[in-house]
């Protein structure tokens, strides 16, 4: 199975009589390698949900946006997406470096539909994809272990307004966010960092 479940989720699974149905959603539903309906709809999403975790165990999520099309679709079982520039903790890249799993999610909140992602994680700082993202500072390539619709029953519907002004595109200067001009951050920013000139 793409999916081994642990005794503990067996456990729940038992106690709520659920055990032939998560059986047979793994059969049905769960598979390795990207259809042409997963890499249509993740390659339409311009933003998505990571989760890693450290050699500790300890876990963390965020979340990564862009234009559509900020996920590439390398092949069958491998995806690929860019980091630029944030808060400069790196904390997801940094669990990336050290154990290398990653969940995924996508959620499209106008249709509502989502899908997961399951993977091993590794980063690359060459790379001829890399030139689709302006600025992008190194990539993420995620061989998946296991690819998955789930319900979207509780996806609430949203609609887009507008996009964030800070998506890097080529040709355009991007905009400093407000925060790296506070006194708590202007003396600490990277030597490189482009709001050094503004500060």
């Amino acid at each position: 199975m793409a999916i081994e479940y642990s005794d503990a989720s067996r456990h729940l699974q038992d106690r709520f009589d659920t055990r032939r149905l998560a059986d047979r959603l793994v059969e049905v539903k769960v598979h390795q390698g990207f259809t042409d309906a997963d890499r249509e709809f993740i390659q339409a999403q311009a933003m998505f949900f990571l989760a890693t975790v450290d050699e500790h165990g300890q876990p963390t999520c965020s979340c990564k946006g862009g234009d559509p099309g900020l996920v590439t679709i390398l092949d069958t079982a491998t995806l690929a997406f860019p980091n630029y520039d944030g808060n400069g903790m790196y904390l997801s890249m940094g669990n990336i470096s050290q154990t290398g799993r990653v969940g995924i999610l996508f959620v499209d909140f106008e249709r509502q539909r989502r899908l997961r992602v399951e993977g091993v994680a590794e980063i690359v700082f060459e790379h001829d994809v890399m030139r689709r993202y302006p600025e992008c500072q190194f990539l993420v390539l995620v061989r998946t272990t296991a690819i998955y619709p789930t319900c979207p029953r509780y996806v609430h519907q949203h609609q887009l307004v507008a996009r964030s002004p800070f998506v890097l595109r080529s040709g355009m200067s991007t905009p400093t966010p407000e925060w790296k001009r506070s006194g708590w951050a202007r003396d600490v920013l990277a030597a490189r960092d482009p709001a050094t000139d503004q500060t």
